[in-house]
């Protein structure tokens, strides 16, 4: 069964007071949509390089907005580009046929095609896109479970010469997490049970939750702070509570999110990313509050700047508008307006969690 896409412009969700009226959502889908090429990759902005986490996370945004051919050329991307042992490399060129940047393979870089997959899926209804996609999603996730520790955690990348790293990062594996529980959800849509990403999903959620020592040492990093809330692993009271722990630290009123807590540098996709996880967890007003705040960093032609050091020179720094940076935001907004692809995805009640282990009593 496939559906009709809403077209351009039809997605009333993305109208958010203080954020985004119809036009500006609209002219920020056509930013994104004037980025991509005709291959169907979207890399950061043109000239810059695409890597596949971000790719995606535009890709679902395109979704959102009602732009599913757009978004279907994405995967088609994702697809032709894959690596034989189920990967995607961290880092392409800006030009079709070129080499890619960076050889490295990202543990949660590959994992996010699942998402991605699972959010088009839910907003097309696309039977076909998801038979064509699933040996992907498939690879993909044979190829990260193979970078996991005993403890459940999953090893960051495996270098160009084929050397696993098995050094863990909370937000990577947050994010990873949140990618197997859509791969589950695909594979009972399509009842081909997988009974060892069960297991797995179990082991990762549970080092997430319950053992920090297991990963490095990143709390400085805004995303280490709320990416476990917004991945799905920490709900509910442990949820509610490392927000509320890291807020003052990391949250500018009136201005955004830090990237890092040390520095005066506030970034659109940290602070689009934490009122997506405040969403999450039920509190919509905080995550307004959080979106509207950061509607400085909006520039002519819907786009958005990165980021805004707000100290000395007080700048927009880098010098760039990213199509991430806009992704993000169009996804927290498509979430608190109710798109249901997006709600779904994101909001977890219809993703398996896995098999929690008994390591702990």
């Amino acid at each position: 069964m496939t559906l009709p896409g809403r077209g351009p412009g039809a997605a009333e969700h993305l109208v958010l007071p203080g954020v985004l009226t119809a036009e500006q959502a609209a002219e920020t889908v056509a930013g994104i949509r004037a980025v991509q090429r005709p291959d169907g990759a979207i890399p950061w902005f043109r000239g810059h390089h695409l890597d596949p986490w971000d790719h995606v996370e535009a890709a679902m945004a395109l979704d959102a907005s009602g732009e599913h051919e757009a978004a279907a050329r994405a995967y088609d991307w994702l697809a032709r580009h894959q690596n034989e042992d189920g990967s995607w490399y961290a880092a392409y060129r800006d030009e079709a046929g070129s080499p890619p940047e960076d050889l490295g393979r990202e543990s949660n870089f590959c994992a996010y095609a699942a998402v991605g997959v699972r959010h088009h899926y839910l907003a097309t209804g696309d039977d076909a896109f998801l038979d064509r996609m699933w040996p992907v999603v498939h690879a993909a996730v044979s190829f990260v479970l193979e970078l996991q520790r005993p403890g459940g955690q999953i090893g960051w990348r495996r270098e160009a010469d084929g050397t696993a790293v098995h050094d863990a990062l909370l937000t990577g594996c947050s994010s990873v997490y949140h990618a197997l529980r859509c791969a589950l959800a695909i594979a009972e849509e399509r009842e081909e049970p997988q009974p060892d990403w069960e297991l797995a999903a179990g082991a990762l959620g549970h080092a997430i939750t319950g053992h920090p020592e297991r990963f490095l040492d990143k709390n400085r990093y805004s995303m280490d702070w709320y990416y476990p809330v917004l991945g799905g692993a920490m709900t509910g009271q442990q949820a509610k509570a490392r927000i509320e722990d890291g807020w003052d630290r990391f949250v500018v009123p009136g201005l955004g999110v830090r990237c890092v807590a040390s520095n005066p540098w506030v970034t659109g996709g940290e602070s689009c990313e934490l009122a997506l996880a405040l969403w999450v967890i039920g509190e919509s007003d905080r995550a307004l509050e959080i979106l509207q705040s950061v509607q400085h960093l909006r520039a002519e032609g819907g786009r958005y700047w990165t980021g805004y050091v707000f100290e000395g020179e007080r700048a927009f720094w880098p010098e760039e508008f990213t199509t991430w940076t806009a992704g993000s935001l169009l996804l927290a907004v498509a979430a608190l307006g109710g798109d249901e692809a997006t709600t779904a995805v994101f909001g977890g009640e219809r993703l398996p969690r896995g098999l929690e282990p008994d390591c702990c009593g």
